[in-house]
């Protein structure tokens, strides 16, 4: 027995020495990065928070009995809980005073609500932050974009100090701590130091085991050939599934935000192989990861060597003039660009265009817009200049913020408190896979895109010589968004599929901006609403609109068929072409 202690006492010695010795290397390489870096301290608040918060506290202050009513309110909602406390204290079970949101998570362990000291915490948690969130936003006289930051960065303090998220106020992980005698704890500091040693001293929190997936190997594996190569893009053409396929091809655009195969994860929802399956001829273009050599990469620059070089490559290979064309986020709007474009010169070469969860007209964003601003992406330029592009992880930070229960705090609480690995999972093996953005590229997406709204304005961007007007793309035209989208909210797609002057058919589908999406139809999760007619509003399209079972997936292979023309023999790429999923994809941050 003295053995076995003294052994255990002497591993758990040279962990901690282990963990020291990793500590002072990490400080050391994060303060050699702020260095190298040289970081304007002179801007304590690059992101306008603090003046954020400054204007609208100023413009509250103006509005005593609004600040009065809700106090008092608090004090009364507060003097309910204490009394009920008080009851459980006795055996009794009172009515809550306020219970969590309907899918909030956090509070699922049943101590929740069966001890009422964690009751009680609970619900002191939940009326303060609603107290908080309720009176943090629109104040007469606050302009719309600082009430929408300091409610975003109200809502981000609200969820960090959730008391799930500590050790001494999360009835489970205290469980954890008591039965393996804190051996939780030490495995959570040693995933914590490997996650900043994987960020070189910034944490990237550890989503799902990286070790578990491959590109090429277990994801992204349908079969397939790259055909082209340039300095922005592979395009993959996937091989037949039957000895025949749709004389036009299929043209996939996904946005170079992130990699190409989140709709080519697995065999069982890739929705590149499922339109195989539907006999296209299907091509994708699989987008660089860039350094600071393509830095002066434009926009212009991303049209004509992404869709309009895949389009030439394709008429080379196939003989076919045109192609059914999909864009995916920042894909669709580049492909509406390119049809608008292409229109302005007479040029008919895309027989269809399909959207998924695309912007085009900016003018309502989401809490996206929180980012977006004159100080901001003058910090960000400055950054940019630095290195010639946008960090991937800054980009999958910012869309990790706008989850931020379900894709950083929970995996704080799974991996730092519980000391847990994460589970193997595809989606957020993908999400965790960021990629980087060129610099000329990324400011003028930020500014002409977001800021000036200029590709919802006819004549006010000009691409390569031409000035672009929606309103003068004649394509049939199919538009998905989905209802719970946090990066291209419904309504906001809805806006900009009614600037196409060729015929729409929109449809809205449940889930989000990833999982309604990628929804294959042997799943039967998330339904859709369709409407034959593109209507004025929105909410007036919904109110109309009929709502299905399922994937939409169906729906669009049904549509998209009187783009696809008759069978031909179907085209095999040569056997000596690389082999899919290329070598542009492979590339890490």
């Amino acid at each position: 027995m003295s053995s076995d202690f003294n052994q255990s006492s002497e591993d758990l010695t040279e962990r901690f020495r282990d963990m020291a010795e990793r500590c002072r290397r990490i400080s050391t390489e994060f303060m050699a990065r702020q260095s190298e870096e040289g970081r304007d301290m002179a801007n304590p608040d690059p992101l306008g928070i603090g003046r954020a918060f400054l204007e609208m506290s100023s413009q509250l202050m103006r509005e005593p009995a609004r600040l009065a009513a809700a106090q008092t309110g608090l004090a009364q909602q507060y003097a309910q809980l204490w009394q009920n406390a008080a009851r459980s204290m006795l055996g009794q079970v009172p009515p809550p005073t306020v219970e969590p949101a309907p899918g909030d998570k956090r509070f699922k362990d049943p101590a929740w609500n069966e001890n009422f000291v964690f009751d009680f915490i609970k619900q002191s948690y939940l009326l303060t932050s609603r107290f908080l969130l309720d009176n943090t936003g629109p104040a007469e006289g606050t302009d719309s974009h600082t009430a929408e930051k300091a409610a975003f960065y109200t809502r981000q303090f609200v969820d960090a100090m959730a008391p799930t998220n500590f050790l001494a106020t999360n009835p489970r992980v205290l469980r954890e701590t008591i039965e393996t005698n804190g051996e939780n704890l030490v495995r959570g500091f040693e995933n914590l130091l490997r996650d900043l040693e994987a960020g070189k001293g910034r944490l990237r929190i550890a989503q799902t085991d990286m070790d578990a997936f491959e590109v090429g190997r277990n994801i992204a594996v349908t079969p397939g050939k790259v055909v082209h190569r340039n300095d922005l893009m592979e395009l993959i053409q996937y091989l037949p599934v039957g000895e025949s396929e749709h004389r036009t091809p299929l043209l996939i655009i996904p946005p170079w935000i992130n990699k190409y195969y989140i709709l080519d994860l697995r065999p069982a929802n890739s929705f590149i192989d499922w339109a195989r399956h539907q006999g296209h001829s299907v091509f994708t273009i699989s987008w660089v990861n860039p350094g600071a050599e393509l830095a002066d990469k434009t926009f212009d620059d991303y049209m004509r060597e992404g869709p309009l070089a895949a389009l030439d490559a394709i008429r080379g290979i196939t003989g076919s003039d045109q192609a059914n064309a999909i864009g995916y986020c920042l894909g669709g709007t580049l492909l509406a660009t390119t049809l608008a474009w292409l229109a302005s010169r007479g040029e008919d070469r895309i027989s269809s265009a399909t959207y998924f969860a695309s912007l085009v007209d900016f003018t309502e964003v989401g809490e996206l817009g929180v980012f977006i601003d004159e100080q901001q992406v003058e910090t960000l330029e400055a950054r940019m200049d630095r290195s010639g592009y946008l960090d991937g992880a800054e980009m999958a930070a910012t869309f990790n913020m706008l989850r931020a229960n379900d894709l950083i705090w929970s995996f704080v609480v799974n991996n730092y408190l519980l000391g847990r690995e994460s589970a193997p999972f595809d989606l957020l093996y993908w999400n965790a896979d960021s990629t980087r953005m060129p610099k000329a590229m990324h400011s003028h997406y930020l500014r002409r895109m977001y800021m000036e709204n200029a590709l919802a304005r006819p004549g006010a961007l000009e691409f390569a010589g031409e000035r672009l007007d929606l309103g003068r793309i004649r394509t049939r035209t199919y538009v998905v968004a989905t209802r719970e989208d946090h990066i291209a909210p419904w309504k906001s797609v809805y806006r900009g599929a009614r600037h196409y002057g060729g015929p729409v058919r929109f449809v809205l589908a449940a889930s989000g901006h990833i999982a309604g999406i990628v929804n294959p139809p042997d799943a039967g999760k998330y339904g859709h609403w369709t409407h034959n007619r593109m209507l004025k509003t929105a909410d007036s399209w919904l109110d109309k609109a009929k709502e299905a079972p399922g994937s939409w997936w169906h729906d669009w292979a049904k549509w998209v068929a009187r783009s696809s023309g008759p069978t031909v023999p179907a085209r095999v790429p040569a056997a000596d072409l690389p082999d899919a999923p290329g070598s542009y994809v492979k590339v890490r941050v």
